[in-house]
């Protein structure tokens, strides 16, 4: 059998062709039952699939959207592309993923590249400034994943109410001297965190140490946990969750422990947080429905051309990481 065209299909059912083409490239324009029809008929045929080359000259677009991420061995993204993938995949987009490599100078240029290539971008925590960004992304739709920037699109985890809870837990638990491990620099996300606790630490009875920045990264936890040793701080608010790994391993090998010594909160609730000894209190972020989120409002732009803004919330997962303070 030869391949199944939109015009046997057509020809089958006596209608017209642009009608079944417009059933798989705009099926919000087709009534649900000629569409069921169309399917159904196009199956019994022998499958009907999509010449997307041909889709890309008579309409311009390429079925493509670009994702970029700052760091794909971060584990806070993986779920998170998986998520657009799922998503991108019900109507069948493709999805190109850029890894920026850790390497801010490189990642105005890598997403100007993909932006030449794709139909629409999801942006994952850009670190780049804002006009930057905007002149690199172009006319191209664009949705910010876990950054703001005025007239952008974007989805965002508020982690502001967790964090304060996290700070009242460590209060709860005796601790007064506490330090803040700063994230990278250029990171919108850093920012919000930092902002959050130090406010937080202007009326709360506690001696807040902030230390860093440190790179999101095994690393800079390994480098953050020196630094913390120098300090009088029995507790310890880490970025996020690698960044906490990195401090639980510096500790130990100073034969220092956790919460034994110092308590540590991390943010995100990746898997690693999960499966560490001991369990890492954290911030969990609804990565998965973030990624879904973005895919969402990045098919609204290209249909609509508008999009608001869309806030998720985070919340604290109480593990073994904290506890009482102890003498010292």
């Amino acid at each position: 059998m030869g391949r199944v065209t939109i015009y046997a299909i057509a020809e089958q059912l006596q209608i017209s062709p642009a009608t079944v083409s417009r059933a798989y490239s705009r099926p919000d324009l087709v009534k649900a039952e000629v569409r069921a029809e169309i399917f159904a008929t196009a199956e019994k045929m022998g499958g009907y699939h999509p010449n997307k080359t041909a889709r890309r000259l008579s309409t311009g677009r390429t079925g493509s959207i670009g994702l970029f991420v700052p760091d794909i061995t971060n584990p806070f993204f993986p779920p998170l592309i998986r998520a657009v993938q799922r998503t991108a995949a019900a109507s069948d987009t493709t999805v190109i993923l850029i890894d920026g490599g850790q390497d801010t100078d490189n990642e105005i240029h890598l997403i100007e590249r993909l932006a030449a290539q794709v139909d629409g971008l999801v942006i994952a925590s850009p670190r780049s400034p804002a006009q930057k960004l905007i002149e690199a992304t172009g006319s191209v739709p664009t949705v910010l994943l876990d950054r703001q920037i005025d007239g952008m699109a974007s989805v965002i985890c508020d982690r502001t109410t967790a964090l304060l809870e996290a700070g009242q837990h460590l209060l709860d638990l005796g601790h007064r001297a506490i330090a803040l491990l700063r994230g990278t620099d250029g990171s919108w996300a850093a920012e919000q965190r930092t902002r959050t606790i130090q406010d937080w630490a202007t009326t709360a009875p506690v001696d807040l140490i902030t230390l860093g920045p440190y790179d999101a990264s095994f690393q800079g936890g390994l480098g953050a946990s020196a630094d913390l040793l120098e300090t009088q701080a029995t507790a310890a608010f880490a970025f996020d969750d690698l960044t906490a790994c990195g401090v639980i391993a510096g500790l130990d090998a100073a034969q220092k422990s956790v919460p034994h010594d110092v308590s540590l909160v991390g943010c995100d609730d990746v898997l690693l947080a999960q499966v560490l000894t001991p369990g890492l209190t954290t911030i969990s972020s609804p990565n998965d429905r973030m990624g879904e989120l973005a895919m969402r409002q990045l098919e609204l732009l290209l249909a609509n051309g508008t999009a608001a803004p869309v806030t998720t919330s985070g919340a604290l997962v109480v593990r073994q990481s904290t506890g009482p303070v102890r003498p010292r």
